[in-house]
Formats: structure tokens, C-alpha cells, sequence
């Protein structure tokens, strides 16, 4: 899955850095064609010849060669790669990335890269618990850049606890993954997420209690598989970021639909994850409706069917995914949404089972395909019934 791919593997100054040598190793082993960046406190730990020995090619720690007046370009070194990985990164390499300094080699070229970037931290418990250290790396990674979880085991310290970098087989294996999802790079995905507001009058509305998480965990995950994510949210408290993701935020299903269909002509995979209100007041009152003692009628009309107006747009290269939340003969409800949406697949979850609903962390799905074909899972976490989803879908395209 390596071969012929371009690794970047930046080191900085941590007593892990002795194990960048054999992630070195076992991309080689793979066919991988590997360019190594030290920081000058990373040659305290681990030698520049090592690394030159192993991936065939000079070590790259400076500006200048050989003190000369002839400089290593990092913005072509940045753009050559098809990946790059820091490992192990240390606490003042993680806030320099943060926070944009750029006064060493390998910041020149972590500010120039296009391509995707992995980092694998490495530091003592303590340091790693920081607050400052955390909100490092969940900046980073709001930039889109993917963490490499610290292992749990003894520390150079002599303490027991979680900062030992990943293991270069496991570091390894997650580059693999990586490649792997080749599928949906540079995929046009449109996913719809979150409630519709429905105007009752110029202060209230109509609505429901979705929160959008499921449609946030998958708009993450398909850019983290180099999908290009438009996502049309109603209303929510938190929107997902990352640099392939554009957020469009709209109230209405109304809004929402004239929305889908101004992104569609180029989409490759919808995915309406969208609670949209089946309903709306035919005559919304253009000022705050005030009680006046006497019991007040409105009239409901039915909102556009989203994913059905779209599916009369689809084609055969396209997918849709629809989902359904259902409180009983819910099975029979998804097959007849699927045909007459033009649905490739149904996500069907239902108000019976525990631990789902708007709101909830947790979610346990049934997906149908057009077939009839049944693939049922367990309750899990949204993050985790993304990734299921997402399997599904890149087995149909």
C-alpha cells in the first residue's frame, strides 16, 4: 500500500527519536520512497547517518548545504510529499506548528506542505497533560491535521503513564490506512446535517431537538479521507473544521434545499443526515403573535422532501444516502423511503432502542441497500457509526 508513495518524516528532539529509524525501515520495506528532516536537538538522540544509511538519501536539518551559499528549497520539499509525519513530535515542536513559528527547517517546510500531515507526540505524562500542551494539539488538529494517539507504558522519566510515542509498526500501519481511502480523494461529498427552524412568527419557530453530530462525524471523516465536504447545517451549537470542509449554514428546509441544488451539479455522494421538519406554517405572522385568551389555529404544510427532490436530479455515477428515525415498523418505513427517494442506501436508527435520539453521543444503526440487503450494528459511539457508514458506502461506489 507504500509503494511508490512519498513519506516525509520530520524528527524532532525526543529521546523517542531512536524509533524513527525504524519507521524509516519499514516504509523502505514497502517501497516507499522516505526524505528525512531532523531538528538539530533530534541528532542528540538519534544520528543523521543512521537515517541517511537507511532511506537512501541525505538528511535534511538546515537551510544551507554544507555551510555553503546553496540552500535546500523547503517549499519543494514540502510540495513533493504525499505525506507528511512528524514522529516523535515534542512539546516545543507541537507549539511552534500551533502557533506558526518558523525558525527551523522543518517549520518551513510543516508551513509549506499541501499534503496531508500526521504527528505522533512524544513527552513525558505530565507534559502531555498540560493544558497548554492539549490545546496545541486540538488546534492543530482543528486545522486538520491528524493526531497519532501517545502510548499508555514507562516513560524515559521513569513514570508510568501515557506519552511514549506509538509504535513505528503502528505508526506504520496508520500510514497505510491512510492510503487506503484513495477512493474518496478529491470527492465532491455533500452532506446536509442538524434541525430546519420553521418561522412561526418573527420571534418563535418550529423545530426539533437534532444536534448534528452524526452529520459532524461524518463531514470529518470524509476529509479526513481527502474528500472535498460541503456541509448544509440548520441551526447547531458546533460546526465541524477542517481545511476540506465548507460549512454553509442555513435555517429553513426551504433554504436548505435551494442550497443542495445550487452544490449538486458536481457532487459524487450525498448524505442527508439533515432532521429536516416535516412541516411548516402555510401563514407565518410577520410580528411576535401575542396571547389574547382564545385558542390559536395554525395551519401546517408539508416541506419539501430534500432528499427526494434531489434524487429526481441523480444519476448513475452518483450515490445518496438517506437516513431514517423511526418509532415503530421502521424496517418497512426505510424500504419504501429508499425506493422512492432514489436512495443507493438507507441508515435507519429508531426512537425504541436506548442510548439513540437527538442529543445523544451514542447511536445503533441498520443500513439497507436498494436490494433489500440488511447490515445491522451495534450501539456505539456517532464517531464510530460514521466510520460503519462510511465502510458501506466506499463498498457501493
Amino acid at each position: 500500500m507504500l509503494a511508490g508513495k512519498k513519506i516525509l518524516l520530520a524528527v524532532s528532539g525526543s529521546i523517542a527519536a531512536y524509533k524513527s529509524a525504524l519507521i524509516v525501515r519499514l516504509c523502505i520495506k514497502e517501497q516507499a520512497e522516505v526524505r528525512i528532516i531532523m531538528t538539530e536537538s533530534a541528532k542528540k538522540f538519534v544520528t543523521p547517518t543512521t537515517l541517511s544509511t537507511l532511506s537512501k538519501h541525505p538528511v535534511y536539518s538546515s537551510f544551507y548545504k554544507d555551510n555553503s551559499e546553496d540552500w535546500h528549497n523547503h517549499v519543494a520539499l514540502g510540495l513533493w510529499a504525499d505525506l507528511l509525519i512528524i514522529a516523535p513530535a515534542s512539546a516545543h515542536t507541537l507549539s511552534k506548528m500551533a502557533h506558526g513559528l518558523c525558525d527551523n527547517f522543518l517549520l518551513s517546510v510543516f508551513l509549506s506542505a499541501r499534503c496531508p500531515v500526521y504527528f505522533a507526540p512524544a513527552m513525558d505524562l505530565d507534559m502531555l497533560a498540560h493544558s497548554a500542551t492539549q490545546k496545541n494539539i486540538d488546534l492543530l488538529v482543528s486545522r486538520g491535521n491528524h493526531l497519532i494517539t501517545s502510548d499508555v507504558g514507562e516513560l524515559a522519566s521513569g513514570l508510568n503513564g501515557k506519552g511514549r510515542m506509538a509504535a513505528p509498526e503502528t505508526i506504520v500501519n496508520i500510514l497505510r490506512e491512510h492510503f487506503k481511502t484513495g477512493i474518496f480523494s478529491n470527492k465532491k461529498v455533500l452532506i446536509t446535517s442538524g434541525p430546519t427552524y420553521e418561522t412561526f412568527d418573527s420571534v418563535r419557530f418550529i423545530g426539533n431537538h437534532s444536534s448534528g453530530k452524526m452529520g459532524y462525524a461524518l463531514a470529518l471523516l470524509f476529509a479526513k479521507k481527502g474528500a472535498q465536504v460541503v456541509f448544509i447545517s440548520g441551526p447547531v451549537k458546533n460546526y465541524p473544521k477542517h481545511p476540506h470542509i465548507e460549512v454553509i449554514k442555513v435555517t429553513s428546509a426551504d433554504e436548505m434545499l435551494e442550497t443542495c441544488k445550487n452544490q449538486y451539479l458536481d457532487i459524487n455522494f450525498a448524505i442527508f443526515a439533515a432532521a429536516v421538519a416535516d412541516y411548516k406554517p402555510s401563514m407565518p405572522f410577520d410580528k411576535k403573535h401575542k396571547k389574547d385568551g382564545n385558542p390559536l389555529n395554525i395551519t401546517l404544510i408539508e416541506n419539501p422532501d430534500i432528499a427526494q427532490e434531489l434524487g429526481k436530479l441523480k444519476d448513475e455515477t452518483q450515490i445518496h444516502v438517506g437516513f431514517a428515525l423511526e418509532t415503530h415498523d421502521g424496517e418497512a418505513s426505510a424500504k419504501e423511503k429508499i425506493k422512492r427517494k432514489n436512495l443507493n442506501l438507507i441508515v435507519l436508527n429508531s426512537l425504541e432502542d436506548p442510548g439513540v435520539g437527538f442529543g445523544q453521543d451514542t447511536n445503533k444503526i441498520t443500513i439497507y441497500d436498494r436490494f433489500e440487503k440488511k447490515f445491522p450494528f451495534e450501539l456505539k459511539d456517532k464517531k464510530e457509526v460514521a466510520q460503519d457508514i462510511v465502510k458501506i458506502i466506499q463498498s457501493y461506489a
